[in-house]
């Protein structure tokens, strides 16, 4: 930080396996400082051949007599992939939050990556990277160029397009990139003819193969009648759309507070260590009203406080797990006698009427 030429580009985050997360950054260069650190390389002093290389320290290297090249080599060679980063602006993540991650999730017979694409003003597209086939895919890109620039920094290809919803900031970028790619666009059933571009239309229960991954196909209408929720079940983790966010729930443009509050007790039966990646980045107006109905929940505040500290930082609150948002969300609390109390609904009130006041009172926060 401070650095001469360098600045922050975007963070990379890896989520190993049983989801622990570790930040690490990762710079751009400016061309003059490049430039420098090649010659440095090149013109490496003979005193780097006291020092051991990896080689070496594994009892590996042979010869000793060549240390010095080794070494350099390592060197060059690791400089090389840290610049071979785009040194353009990458325009869909500098139009939007500025960052993006990268999660790692690995099962018993494969790995899965997930990269977060900032899109719009906050909206999330999911890029997805089976690591033993290459195969890749994205889920709910909002617009194509950003989706295109990720893909392009690792020289990837895109094989399939997963929309949840049929909103136009959820498959904005479908045509784009089926056009430029060849990629098979996935969408529900009823949604067929409101899906720009489908090819592949799956329903409730479906399971669906993403590379060595299996998919399954949840159904969690409210949000829009055809709203599906793609569950990975060895990854551990969903990808809820505008159904689920963090700290709340998608408004109920298309269906009922009935149809929603069965949608999330399906999300919510699912193991609690489920990663949740939903469509926006909303959480820390969430947090906001969450407070102001449920002021005495310590998990939620502890939460709240998190949730501030990672925006200020200009960092994501995705992904969220399941275990929290089931002690911390008001819409998968609507027995809370604090809420209930709060928003004034009666104690003989069923829980769809509770998730109906909360969410008009959501509304109109």
């Amino acid at each position: 930080r401070g650095g001469r030429g360098i600045s922050n580009s975007f963070l990379s985050l890896s989520n190993r396996e049983k989801g622990n997360y570790q930040c690490q950054p990762t710079f751009s260069l400016s061309l003059s400082l490049q430039n420098e650190m090649m010659q440095m390389i090149s013109k490496a002093p003979s005193a780097m051949a006291s020092l051991p290389c990896s080689r070496m320290r594994r009892e590996l290297c042979v010869w000793p007599g060549t240390r010095q090249l080794c070494l350099r080599k390592n060197l060059l060679y690791g400089f090389v992939r840290f610049l071979s980063m785009p040194f353009k602006t990458l325009r869909g993540v500098s139009r939007s939050l500025g960052v993006s991650h990268l999660c790692s999730v690995t099962n018993m017979s494969s790995t899965l990556q997930i990269e977060l694409v900032p899109c719009l003003k906050d909206n999330y597209a999911y890029l997805l990277h089976d690591v033993d086939t290459g195969t890749v895919g994205v889920v709910d890109p909002s617009e194509a160029v950003p989706v295109i620039d990720a893909l392009s920094r690792k020289n990837r290809n895109l094989t399939y397009i997963l929309n949840t919803h049929h909103h136009h900031d959820h498959t904005g970028g479908n045509m784009e990139l089926k056009a430029r790619y060849g990629a098979k666009v996935i969408g529900s059933g009823i949604d067929r003819d409101r899906i720009p571009g489908i090819d592949i239309v799956l329903n409730d229960g479906d399971k669906w193969m993403f590379a060595g991954h299996e998919v399954l196909v949840i159904e969690t209408p409210g949000h829009t009648r055809g709203h599906i929720s793609f569950y990975f079940p060895g990854a551990k983790t969903i990808f809820t759309g505008d159904t689920l966010f963090s700290l709340s729930c998608g408004k109920l443009f298309e269906g009922t507070p009935e149809q929603m509050l069965s949608s999330l007790r399906k999300i919510t039966s699912l193991p609690d260590e489920t990663n949740i990646y939903c469509g926006h980045e909303y959480t820390l107006s969430n947090s906001k009203f969450a407070l102001s109905i449920e002021p005495r929940n310590e998990a939620l505040q502890s939460y709240a406080t998190h949730v501030a500290h990672l925006r200020n930082k200009g960092l994501p609150t995705v992904p969220t797990s399941l275990k929290k948002e089931k002690s911390c969300n008001p819409f998968l609390r609507t027995s809370s006698t604090e809420i209930r109390q709060s928003l004034n609904i009666p104690a003989t009130a069923n829980d769809a009427e509770a998730l109906g006041a909360i969410r008009q009172a959501k509304d109109n926060f």
